[in-house]
């Protein structure tokens, strides 16, 4: 039984998504008082980086930000503009191009739910030291170093 025990606690594959499942769960129950999921949060997040400037971002380039697929953005864009958060807009450029923007309410959300998950991130990375620790930092560049590996072939 030990075996099964240390073959389990040195898989990395088994860890990140042991992690990642925890930590969606915690993110979905803070979020839920605003209205929205982890998921809807981790595009909403990036969009409202994106538009400060007054930048209206593709939904393309979201997807190319985010790392999520440009069907699965749509879905979740689709459900932030039900909810007011967004506003979807044929592109002036590109017919077919989907233009993006923040309706107030979105942007209001953005800045009290990015509050928010920053806070929840330091509790969650608080056995490393906080999200300002070195050795989260070492995780942070661990992470983005398997992220940014080639995918492999099938």
């Amino acid at each position: 039984m030990a075996d099964a025990e240390s073959d389990v606690n040195a898989n990395v594959g088994y860890l990140v998504w042991r992690l990642s499942t925890r930590w969606r769960a915690v993110l979905d129950r803070a979020l839920s008082a605003h209205g929205l999921t982890q998921a809807q949060y981790s595009v909403l997040a990036p969009l409202y980086g994106l538009t400060r400037d007054g930048a209206r971002p593709s939904q393309r380039r979201l997807a190319d930000l985010t790392g999520l697929d440009a069907v699965y953005i749509s879905k979740l864009v689709r459900a932030l503009e039900k909810q007011g958060l967004v506003i979807r807009a044929a592109s002036t450029s590109d017919p077919r191009a989907v233009e993006l923007s923040l309706t107030p309410r979105g942007v209001e959300t953005a800045r009290r739910t990015i509050q928010l998950v920053h806070e929840m991130r330091d509790q969650l990375t608080a056995p490393l030291g906080g999200n300002d620790s070195e050795r989260t930092a070492e995780l942070a560049a661990m992470l983005r170093e398997l992220l940014d590996a080639p995918d492999i072939a099938e």
